[in-house]
């Protein structure tokens, strides 16, 4: 089964979004189910999880609906406050709902950078911790220092980095992101998306054999069975379009790589990290 590890679905005006504005020229508007499920038949992908782009409990809820309703969103990954005092009733309810699979906080908006090392915050991952549940990370490379605090508090809590914590690839900028990505490497509960590659690169600018040095890196550090396809659409279509993505990171992934790793990288991981078996179809038809 090909999942889809990242995607989103938004509506202009309905939800707090901190990163919208009108000069996002062909993002700024609704995107819908209806929108994405004809790339994912004509791309052979089955499933994808959906990924929160508004951090309210608002616009998870609309993301939960929208997963009732359409048999190829596997999951949600959701919002929820890590720094409020129920979190654990907010985690509790959130889990009453099965294509809940994870949760997002929005790491890249808050101004403290060690804010995933908060006491308060550490508090509630302990939580999150113990009841096995995992957690998106969208980070750029300055966050990462509070990420490997945040594991040294939390040893067990498991997480996926986004985006490969968004290096400075239009630049070919590697440190200190290659350092501090192969420290969190050396946690296994810790996965690595191999995401939003081509809006990072800016991709009339950027070209396969820039993002490739980032991919092989991650590569090598997490090992094939720790990172995962993910094609951040719509944000995917400043660089191109859904089929395009898709071919970008096998040609960049080879021939070799493809051969042995496929299932794991284009789904299987993705499946256990979020442990999808709990959110199987129930009868409509796939995506493929």
């Amino acid at each position: 089964m090909v999942i889809d590890s990242h995607q989103h679905f938004w509506k202009v005006g309905a939800f707090d979004y901190p990163w919208m504005s009108p000069t996002l020229v062909g993002l700024y508007r609704d995107f819908m189910p209806g929108d994405l499920e004809p790339l994912l038949r004509a791309s052979g992908v089955d499933r994808t999880i959906l990924v929160q782009a508004s951090p309210t409990a608002a616009e998870t809820d609309f993301l939960l609906a929208l997963a009732s309703g359409h048999d190829f969103i596997a999951g949600v990954v959701g919002w929820l406050d890590l720094e409020a005092d129920d979190f654990s009733a907010q985690l509790e309810t959130r889990l009453a709902h099965e294509r809940f699979v994870g949760f997002r906080p929005a790491v890249e908006f808050i101004q403290d950078d060690r804010w995933l090392a908060q006491p308060r915050v550490s508090k509630n991952l302990a939580i999150a911790e113990k009841a096995d549940v995992p957690f998106d990370l969208i980070t750029w490379p300055r966050h990462l220092p509070a990420v490997l605090e945040m594991l040294a508090v939390t040893p067990g809590v498991r997480c996926v980095v986004d985006h490969l914590s968004k290096p400075d690839i239009l630049n070919g900028k590697m440190e200190p992101w290659r350092s501090l990505v192969a420290e969190v490497a050396l946690h296994n509960n810790v996965f690595c998306k191999l995401s939003g590659m081509h809006a990072q690169a800016d991709h009339e600018k950027g070209t396969n054999a820039d993002l490739q040095p980032y991919v092989e890196h991650v590569l090598a550090c997490f090992g094939p069975r720790r990172v995962m396809f993910g094609s951040d659409w719509p944000v995917c279509i400043r660089g191109g379009n859904y089929a395009r993505t898709i071919e970008s990171l096998k040609e960049i992934l080879g021939p070799q790589t493809l051969q042995s790793h496929k299932a794991d990288i284009f789904g299987g991981n993705a499946h256990r990290f979020y442990r999808l078996h709990k959110t199987a179809p129930t009868g409509a038809h796939p995506a493929r």
